[in-house]
């Protein structure tokens, strides 16, 4: 399979149907090495339909919060407020630190 055009056999794979409030991840902090290759200052696009790159592990655990802020779910105060939230994935030694956060599409 192509990973980058999303083809397998000539089969279409699932497109982002662009659905919902946009929402974008920003890497805060990388504590040791990525093996993805995430940086801080990173900034990716994601949904219930776009992993942005991110490795399965940790968008399997922010999934929840990507489906939350993409159909209008909010978070409370003392998380950062209804429209952002920070994560962090479970790789303890080289742990991506994450804030996901909603913005309307144009």
């Amino acid at each position: 399979m192509d990973i980058r055009s999303g083809r397998k056999g000539g089969i279409e794979m699932a497109n982002d149907p662009k659905v919902g409030y946009r929402v974008i991840g920003t890497i805060k902090s990388v504590k040791g090495n990525c093996h993805v290759g995430h940086k801080a200052g990173d900034k990716i696009e994601l949904s219930g339909h776009n992993s942005g790159g991110l490795c399965g592990f940790f968008y399997h655990d922010a999934f929840p919060y990507i489906i939350m802020l993409q159909f209008g779910g909010g978070f409370p105060a003392t998380w950062g407020g209804p429209d952002v939230v920070e994560l962090e994935c479970t790789d303890r030694t080289n742990a991506v630190k994450m804030e996901l956060k909603r913005i309307p599409r144009e």
